[in-house]
């Protein structure tokens, strides 16, 4: 093609960020399906259907973006209708910086998001960088391009809820279990529907009306309730009858769970998928609407995270009054702990993460998700591969119920997709009965394959795929250690003695005062090119026993047409 051709698709495919949607069919825009496959994700990635805020090239996660901007997304869309099938191209968070001769058997596609050295990884260094253009947050399948909507975390869900029914009560059939949550956005959304498909009856709480509106169009949510009262009038007659149910409620958790705890309204289960992990662009403070929110956050951010973190604590204190009541309550990888800790709240990790309670498990027999999305288009073409799952796997109960309930419980966003757990080998086997399904025609087009985050070897994130760590090596990133994050950390074990600044990125810069030496005090201060010194140890944790009140005890501790595959960590 002529460059006045090139520009023409260009702009066809993703010149109104308000209308695109990744091609269908089997007619190629690209120079081979291994270069059409990553332009159609990531097309797939900002569709309406998909992303959060796609004008503002968001997709999911507070800012999690599929590109930087508007050029650099014109730029990877024009880079990959050229690419050759022996050429690489480099994509530096969100914007193409080279394409190289490699050959047939190389990856077509290389990327690295928001990566800053550790001692300038901070919230305030990184928002400096990204108002120069010079980077993006990519979230976790975002700036990967294999985001397939909140069905990506769907299964997660259902696995932890069936999980943690299992642990506690001896059966992954929630009927006439209740669950308290918050959170109804591109992560949060798959929590309605996710304890729905274990029988829960669940109560989720979200201070976006529009997000409560799109979990029921996609429905992912059942019902939405006035009132607080209301809602627990739904969710308490569904419990007493055993039948699944999942209500929505406008209002702020930090408000809310607080209030029910006050009154003593018990929930077997109690956690959280709000955007803590950002709290600036993710947690709406106590006393804002959405619009009021995001006026403060234009107009004063430093006030809107003094009120972020003042809200957060409110927040975990009232999850934190759930476990002395009696709940089995978890943090679901969002560091909404951690930010309550930063906020005062010195008992926030008294409670475990989703992983180390439910999901090690798990990650030791090298379960995780396995998810692919068809090019074609075609929902037939995830029909025939829930087929063929199916016959593969008669054994895995689980399993078998998913592929049961997803056809006709989970609607497709962008591009059909499915996710589904499987084990060790087990994804082998599926990839290759993938490949047989396209190459016989079964299957009209390829099949894009990945993974995410969430796995047993992929990430080191000490608040959630690597807490609790029985030998203590919550924070260790080499990649030959991660196939070992399946190591048993039991939840009564004591956590290592993570610095209380662990995150990557933090809100409040480098810190202050005593914050800024080791335990040895001054004389253990760093030197510039030594060690963070934002960064303290922290001492070691306690855990709040259920059904205790007071003070907590301490407690121990290919060839073409055929699929595609990509990891995304």
């Amino acid at each position: 093609m002529s460059v006045r051709e090139v520009d023409a698709v260009v702009e066809e495919l993703c010149g109104d960020l308000s209308s695109i949607r990744a091609p269908r069919g089997q007619a190629l825009n690209a120079r081979s399906w291994q270069t059409e496959a990553p332009l159609r994700m990531l097309l797939n990635n900002l569709d309406r259907e998909v992303a959060e805020k796609p004008e503002e090239l968001i997709v999911y996660g507070g800012s999690g973006k599929a590109a930087r901007n508007h050029d650099a997304l014109k730029a990877l869309v024009r880079s990959l209708l050229a690419l050759g099938e022996d050429e690489t191209l480099l994509v530096q968070s969100g914007k193409p910086v080279g394409v190289f001769r490699t050959h047939p058997g190389a990856p077509r596609v290389l990327i690295a998001n928001s990566l800053l050295v550790p001692r300038w990884a901070t919230w305030d260094e990184f928002r400096r960088l990204e108002a120069l253009g010079l980077t993006m947050f990519g979230q976790m399948t975002a700036g990967s391009w294999i985001y397939i909507g909140t069905q990506g975390i769907l299964q997660g869900t259902y696995q932890t809820f069936a999980a943690a029914g299992e642990k506690h009560f001896g059966s992954p059939d929630l009927s006439g279990r209740t669950v308290l949550t918050a959170g109804l956005g591109g992560m949060g959304g798959a929590q309605p529907l996710a304890a729905t498909m274990t029988g829960a009856a669940i109560l989720c709480i979200e201070v976006d009306p529009a997000r409560i509106q799109r979990r029921i169009e996609t429905r992912y949510l059942d019902e939405a309730a006035e009132s607080l009262d209301d809602a627990l009038a739904r969710v308490r007659g569904a419990a007493a009858a055993g039948r699944a149910l999942s209500v929505g409620l406008l209002g702020n958790a930090a408000e809310v769970v607080p209030e029910l705890a006050a009154r003593g309204e018990h929930f077997d289960f109690v956690t959280d998928q709000t955007a803590a992990h950002d709290p600036l662009n993710g947690y709406v403070p106590v006393g804002l609407s959405v619009d009021e929110a995001d006026q403060l956050r234009a107009k004063d951010p430093e006030e809107y995270l003094r009120r972020a973190s003042e809200s957060i604590a409110r927040h975990v204190e009232g999850m934190l009054e759930y476990v002395r009541i009696g709940s089995y309550v978890f943090d679901y990888g969002n560091n909404l702990r951690g930010e309550a800790e930063q906020a005062g709240v010195t008992e926030a990790f008294s409670y475990p993460g989703f992983v180390p309670a439910y999901i090690r498990p798990l990650f030791c027999r090298g379960i995780g998700p396995f998810r692919w999305a068809v090019l074609s288009g075609d929902p037939e073409d995830i029909a025939a591969i829930d087929g063929a799952l199916r016959g593969l796997f008669p054994d895995d109960r689980l399993l078998q119920r998913w592929l049961d309930l997803a056809p006709e419980r989970v609607a497709f966003q962008g591009l059909p997709a499915r996710i589904c757990w499987l084990g060790y080998g087990d994804r082998a086997k599926a990839g290759l009965a993938i490949n047989d399904l396209v190459r016989s025609g079964r299957v009209s087009a390829p099949v894009v394959i990945g993974r995410d985050h969430l796995d047993s070897g992929s990430v080191a994130s000490p608040y959630r795929e690597t807490e609790a760590m029985a030998d203590g090596s919550d924070a260790i990133a080499d990649p030959e250690r991660a196939p070992q994050h399946g190591r048993r950390g039991d939840v009564g074990q004591r956590p290592s003695r993570r610095g209380r600044r662990d995150r990557q990125f933090h809100p409040r810069g480098h810190g202050r005062g005593s914050r800024r030496y080791g335990r040895r005090g001054r004389a253990a201060r760093a030197g510039p090119d030594d060690r963070p010194g934002h960064r303290r140890a922290s001492p070691p944790r306690r855990r709040l026993r259920r059904g205790e009140g007071g003070r907590a005890r301490a407690r121990p501790r290919s060839p073409r047409r055929l699929a595609v595959a990509w990891r995304s960590c």
